[in-house]
């Protein structure tokens, strides 16, 4: 027999502990009768209640509990009246009836059944202040009713059974009505522990039945691993849910994380196609600028660059780190063929230099030409100079800009009075004379203020070539 988890227990290792009570004497009638076989009997401290310590470790705060050894012997004596011996045998009244207990052995046969009474009624005790003053799991509740339920219903003690049961009914009521309180409890937080499945699983079918093109792979499947964990945590810690609900949830999630994870590594696999055709393409342009550094043509070269680089352009983006060093392999190369061809360039311009002088003698020559009042004589010496000009040979890049628009104004100068003199023999064009003059006029005024405001010498000396080829012009204007 137990009471509250071994409140209440056999036990054959318990020395006896006796106590004066009142034993029923043989009748002088009895004859000696065959010994009969022993049955089971209650041995001393057969119903052994855990220590006080030991209660006290399942309460919230401090519990008194009651403690055998502080049992009166008036106490037990009152206790034995209830029992009786007769042929061996212990019995107990139980209000109208007489229950056998066991057998009655030793001086005192009745004091075990004694002891175990007031045991019993210690466990009563005990679990009606477990009930207040701790924390009791439905199973404990469970056993130890019907523990003291059975030890009640069929006694193995001597005692006042009705006055236990009494005490015991409270007790009892308390006991169901915790029972009820704790289910409820536990129904509640079984329905939060599955809402809370539910919830985790509706997640991860959300995250799984999203369209592709939605989906931040890295950020989702971060939080398909976190969902997975919630799962763990709650199943380790949260309140336990009904088998076949857990096993359908499972199975829900399992299929929702495995249908990601498929539609994450088809990703991923038509991600890794792309990137390796841009990586080719790319890799083939960068073969390409690489072959230009030993081409030698740099004109040619610089145009087919222009073209790689509206390639790479439109090549697409692929793995980072392979774009990455690819751009740096085809910039490398790039700046390389910039860099010799401004170094063959400026070899070149430090090679034409002495051509400079010769060309600039022949601009020179031309200008001293202007203004133009002898038109067959300036034709002359233009001619001249463009011989010269030409027979200097090539020259360096900005000197040969500046020298070609000082020959340039010129030459528009002298075609300009080959203009003004056929003109001249028209009258009808006397009235259209008349306005080119007032064109010059003004733009001479326009080339005049610009001059004034200019503040770079190149600007300024290309203003003042216009200046002068436009008051040249006019002057030949004013001669006809």
């Amino acid at each position: 027999m137990s009471v509250i988890n071994n409140e209440v227990t056999m036990s054959s290792q318990e020395p006896i502990e006796t106590a004066p009570e009142a034993a029923a004497e043989p009748t002088a009638e009895a004859k000696p009768t065959p010994s009969p076989k022993p049955r089971p009997v209650p041995k001393p401290g057969a119903f052994k209640a855990p220590s006080p310590a030991i209660v006290a470790a399942h309460a919230s705060h401090p519990v008194k509990v009651p403690v055998v050894a502080d049992v009166s012997d008036e106490e037990r004596q009152a206790a034995a009246a209830f029992g009786s011996v007769a042929d061996d045998v212990v019995s107990v009244t139980d209000g109208a009836e007489t229950h056998e207990v066991g057998p009655a052995q030793g001086d005192e046969p009745l004091a075990p059944y004694v002891r175990a009474y007031f045991e019993l009624k210690a466990s009563v005790e005990r679990f009606a202040a477990r009930l207040t003053a701790a924390e009791l799991s439905i199973k404990d509740i469970d056993d130890t009713l019907g523990s003291i339920k059975s030890a009640l219903a069929e006694p193995k003690v001597v005692g006042d059974l009705a006055a236990l049961r009494t005490e015991f009914a409270p007790v009892e009521a308390d006991a169901v009505a915790a029972r009820e309180a704790l289910s409820a409890e536990r129904a509640k937080a079984r329905a939060e522990a599955l809402e809370r499945r539910g919830q985790i699983v509706t997640r991860a079918e959300e995250i799984a039945a999203a369209p592709a093109a939605s989906i931040h792979w890295k950020n989702d499947t971060a939080e398909l691993r976190s969902l997975l964990d919630s799962w763990k945590e709650a199943q380790r810690d949260g309140a336990r849910i009904p088998k076949d609900a857990e096993r359908e949830l499972w199975k829900r999630f399992t299929h929702a994380r495995t249908t990601f994870e498929k539609a994450r590594k088809h990703h991923f696999a038509e991600v890794d196609g792309a990137n390796s055709a841009v990586a080719d393409r790319k890799e083939a342009l960068v073969a390409r600028a690489e072959a230009l550094l030993t081409s030698g043509d740099f004109e040619k070269g610089a145009r087919e660059f222009r073209d790689l680089m509206a390639q790479w352009r439109t090549a697409g983006r692929g793995r980072r780190s392979v774009d990455d060093a690819l751009w740096k392999r085809f910039q490398t190369a790039q700046d390389a063929f910039f860099e010799a061809r401004r170094t063959q360039a400026d070899a070149e311009e430090a090679a034409l230099a002495p051509n400079i002088e010769a060309a600039e003698s022949a601009v020179k020559s031309a200008e001293g030409a202007l203004p133009i009042e002898d038109l067959a004589a300036a034709k002359a010496a233009l001619r001249a100079a463009q011989d010269a000009f030409e027979a200097a040979g090539r020259l360096p890049r900005a000197e040969a800009t500046g020298l070609s628009r000082r020959l340039g104004a010129v030459e528009r100068a002298v075609r300009d009075a080959e203009d003004s003199a056929w003109k001249a023999r028209s009258p009808e064009l006397e009235a259209r004379v008349s306005g080119a003059a007032a064109q010059l006029h003004a733009a001479i005024a326009d080339l005049e203020a610009k001059l004034a405001s200019a503040t770079s010498a190149k600007e300024k000396k290309d203003l003042k070539e216009a200046l002068d080829a436009r008051k040249a012009w006019l002057k030949q204007i004013a001669g006809s």
